[in-house]
């Protein structure tokens, strides 16, 4: 196989090409060769893009192996986030600013009238319908109801009357009936809206498009922010995730190692260490009207890679994926653009040796490894339990001790680098406010995504705090309450009623009161008023006396 030391000898028609790819001086090699002076020099853009940039020529692993950092595309970006926050509302503020809350308001306004007229028409609306009480919202209750949606995530109860129990007993909230009435709550969640119906028009839109019609604006918004708002680190995980959903949908996917198994997929580009969402894109089916047969990466997978990771070229990022995407060509073409790319590979891709795809379980012992290299790929099939393969732009066939075992070390960076979206996923479990259930997919995917900005969020405060998730949340939800509560309703103003009233007996039992000297007259009397506090004569003196106070 590729990997016998021993046979320097070189197959017939194979070229002894180098490590890195395309072709420059060896780093080894102190004296690079000079130029021919009769060839011209080539351009820059014929150097990156060459024409036989898919040509692979596969042979051994040279030795000694060049080390893996020297062959790793160099990183030297700022990490973290591009603007410094120092609370949990101008973090979660920064992603759903103003301008955002404000389109939800004018669709959910837009389509509760629609939904109206709609019920008239039809018959269907009763004289004690809900929606007969719909007032317009606006940017302040849009922002209590997404408070109250994420305290639901904290608190976290069955049924959705359980968080309006009034009741004297270890059960009750009364903060949640005190923020909203339970009857405007739902009437919100029923109305929320993203995007106007009247302005969906299925003939000029892909079939993509149209299905996300209902929540493309919010889709485009968070895309933006979050790539905005963060530079990421070196290593980053592409994977799937999966929002639970059991109805009908013709999007809906069947995921079998997902913990929801059935749902909503999304790709997602998080960064391995902390799970930072930074671009996603809804399954909604794959155009392949697109796809070349000339061209290996215009293929429906490689061109959805390529999307996810547009404006992170040459920056020295590591992609990490598993085999759904990798591929040898693949592999090449993240190179040019600057990235690394690492992860396990089928087979049975395009471009793999049959050499290396015909080796079975049985051909091989725990612990061997076969591998070929055609300079900046790097193909290995390792034997553990099961046989499993591998590509990498760097790895070669660098080896790690874990515990008493030797393994490849691009196997051990694997298993470290590419949880990324699971990482996500794991901290978004424990605040499940996309559980309550809705007859509308694209409301409870919403919650999803509002989910996933919350934890954006606590990355880009919590970048130099030392605050807990749990902590941040509660601080968030008491931060949006505060900051957008209804105004209180001014207290109305009492007339203010003068009237007499008789001083208090001498003595317990005694016929004779108490008497004062008139305000007016200066006789003594013993009538008053009760708001002055004054005595006067009641018949005579009362009425003069208040007129004169006008």
């Amino acid at each position: 196989m590729f990997m016998d030391e021993e046979d320097e000898e070189v197959e017939e028609g194979c070229t002894n090409i180098a490590l890195e790819w395309p072709p420059r001086p060896s780093v080894c090699d102190p004296t690079p060769p000079s130029p021919s002076p009769a060839s011209p020099t080539p351009k820059l853009e014929a150097s990156m893009e060459p024409c036989d940039k898919f040509k692979f020529e596969w042979r051994a692993f040279p030795m000694p192996q060049i080390d893996p950092y020297l062959r790793r595309e160099s990183f030297s970006q700022n990490i973290g986030p591009t603007v410094s926050f120092t609370n949990p509302y101008e973090a979660f503020t920064a992603i759903w600013d103003r301008e955002i809350i404000e389109v939800i308001v004018r669709e959910t306004n837009t389509y509760a009238q629609q939904l109206t007229t709609t019920m008239l028409v039809d018959g269907t609306i009763r004289p004690n319908s809900r929606i007969t009480r719909w007032q317009d919202t606006n940017v302040n209750e849009v922002y209590t109801y997404l408070a109250i949606v994420l305290a639901m995530g904290v608190v976290v109860k069955s049924r959705l009357e359980e968080y309006w129990n009034t009741s004297k007993d270890i059960f009750n909230t009364p903060g949640f009936s005190a923020e909203m009435k339970i009857d405007r709550y739902q009437l919100l969640s029923k109305c929320l809206h993203f995007n106007n119906n009247s302005n969906c028009h299925p003939e000029l839109l892909t079939r993509s498009q149209a299905k996300l019609f209902k929540i493309q604006p919010i889709l485009d918004h968070l895309n933006t922010k979050f790539s905005r708002l963060y530079n990421l680190s070196q290593n980053l995980a592409l994977d799937e995730s999966l929002t639970m959903w059991k109805g009908w949908l013709d999007i809906n996917q069947f995921i079998r190692n997902k913990a929801a198994t059935v749902g909503i997929k999304t790709y997602e580009i998080c960064e391995s260490q902390t799970g930072y969402l930074w671009r996603f894109e809804v399954h909604a089916g794959h155009d392949a009207s697109a796809v070349q047969k000339d061209d290996p990466v215009s293929g429906i997978v490689p061109a959805l890679v390529l999307r996810l990771l547009n404006g992170l070229e040459h920056r020295g990022h590591t992609i990490w994926m598993d085999n759904f995407y990798n591929s040898p060509a693949l592999a090449r073409e993240l190179k040019v653009r600057g990235f690394d790319c690492v992860g396990t590979l089928r087979t049975n891709r395009q471009f793999v040796p049959s050499e290396l795809a015909s080796i079975t379980k049985k051909d091989m012992t725990v612990g061997q490894v076969f591998g070929c290299t055609s300079g900046d790929v790097d193909l290995m099939v390792w034997r553990d339990k099961n046989r499993v393969a591998f590509v990498s732009t760097y790895h070669g066939l660098a080896t790690t001790m874990c515990g008493n075992t030797l393994k490849p070390t691009v196997v051990q960076d694997y298993n470290i680098c590419m949880g990324g979206v699971d990482r996500k996923d794991q901290h978004l479990a424990m605040y499940p406010i996309e559980r309550k259930r809705t007859k509308v997919w694209y409301k409870k995917f919403f919650r999803k995504l509002l989910n996933a900005s919350v934890l954006n969020s606590y990355i880009l405060l919590n970048k130099n705090q030392t605050l807990s998730h749990r902590k941040f949340r509660k601080a968030l939800v008491t931060d949006l309450l505060a900051a957008h509560k209804k105004p209180a309703p001014n207290a109305p103003i009492t007339a203010i009623v003068h009237c007499p009233a008789q001083y208090k007996f001498i003595k317990l039992g005694s016929p004779d009161r108490l008497k004062r000297k008139c305000a007016v007259c200066k006789k003594r009397t013993i009538t008053y008023c009760k708001v002055c506090n004054v005595p006067m004569c009641v018949f005579t003196c009362y009425e003069p006396y208040h007129t004169s106070l006008k």
